[in-house]
């Protein structure tokens, strides 16, 4: 018997909720709206519409692997971040409501500005944070810089998704060495880099341990492995008065402040998410 996409909708929401899946009503949209090559907006017009047995079969699959722990992200191949569209594959992390908290600190740096703040973004991943501000800052320039070519191709991707090409680029770098050469200088860099302590990984949720890549997610024993260096050599590239945004995990704040002000760093400030975790570090670097 022939199914409309209602039908099919409502099969997964049923069989995503009775497997415990939290979000199962925006999953299974997500899912039957990639099966079907069409957007949420226009898959909610075609709801009472019939489909093929091919996009019930392939959504009935989708939630199959969303059952065994894969995460929908990974599944779809779509995500959205600050309001951005993106793709997103296993290359890279899945973008994180916490590191929001980074992009709305950078946009709300420059709220009511005028010119072209050069940023630079370090471990880019997806590029969610440099993509999300070239989208909401349309007089930024924006570099993105990670060491995963794979990484890179996907920031490649998500760029010309959002029409950023003449205004974002990519650069194939290690955080944990010296800016390259011609780099430039940037008027802000945010960072969020892996930072969850080596002997926390395993007690990790199973839909991010077993699925995202482990070198996007372990910062070394204290979890700072990846930020120290990234405190202490690109702050180079700063431009005098310009600004440090550091992701960080719960607890690793006063820590990371603590680095920066050594480091050079003035009127270090704390920004926290929707939980009340200190969860971006900021500061400043003057050179006169």
């Amino acid at each position: 018997m022939a199914k409309t996409y209602n039908d099919i909708y409502i099969k997964a929401r049923r069989r995503l909720k009775d497997a415990g899946i939290e979000a199962h009503s925006l999953e299974a949209r997500l899912m039957v709206s990639q099966a079907a090559g069409k957007s949420m907006e226009k898959l909610m017009q075609d709801l009472n519409l019939y489909s093929s047995d091919e996009v019930d079969k392939t959504v009935q699959a989708m939630v199959d692997r969303r059952i065994a722990g894969e995460p929908v992200a990974y599944i779809t191949g779509l995500w959205e971040f600050y309001g951005v569209p993106l793709e997103i594959t296993r290359d890279a992390l899945i973008p994180r409501t916490d590191t929001e908290v980074l992009v709305k600190a950078a946009i709300d740096l420059f709220d009511g500005r005028n010119g072209r703040p050069r940023i630079l973004d370090l471990c880019a991943g997806s590029g969610c944070v440099g993509v999300a501000m070239g989208v909401h800052m349309p007089g930024a320039r924006v570099v993105m810089v990670d060491n995963s070519p794979k990484a890179l191709s996907l920031c490649r991707r998500n760029i010309h998704r959002n029409d950023l090409d003449v205004r974002v680029l990519c650069v194939e770098a290690d955080v944990t060495k010296n800016p390259p050469m011609l780099l430039g200088d940037f008027d802000l860099i945010t960072c969020n880099a892996p930072y969850i302590p080596t002997a926390e990984l395993e007690s990790l949720d199973p839909s991010v341990k077993d699925y995202e890549p482990v070198h996007a997610l372990d910062g070394g024993e204290d979890g700072l492995d990846i930020i120290r260096p990234v405190i202490r050599l690109w702050k180079s590239v700063l431009r005098d008065n310009g600004v440090l945004m550091l992701e960080v995990g719960e607890g690793q704040a006063p820590a990371v402040a603590e680095l920066m002000e050594k480091s050079g760093f003035t009127g270090v400030v704390f920004f926290k998410d929707t939980g009340g975790t200190d969860r971006v570090v900021a500061g400043r670097i003057r050179r006169t």
